[in-house]
């Protein structure tokens, strides 16, 4: 019961600052700045995405152990 009162209490608090700061001016500026960010964060999940599948197919590759010439199972 604490948790939840404090919770509305600190979500009353916000909303008294944001429309103190500007309300939707500065709401737009922070959703400007989140797409930017999220932008980029696709980007990044992209990159690392490609990265770790071909760190899979290496992985898989030298635990199955295969050679330059195609051989399976066959190891020095």
């Amino acid at each position: 019961m604490f948790r939840f009162l404090f919770g509305v209490f600190v979500g009353i608090i916000l909303a008294f600052l944001l429309i103190y700061c500007g309300g939707g001016k500065t709401v737009k500026k922070v959703g400007e700045g989140l797409t930017e960010t999220g932008k980029r964060m696709e980007m990044l999940e992209g990159e690392i995405s490609k990265e770790k599948d071909d760190l899979w197919k290496g992985m898989k590759k030298k635990f199955s152990g295969e050679e330059k010439d195609g051989r399976k199972g066959v190891s020095n």
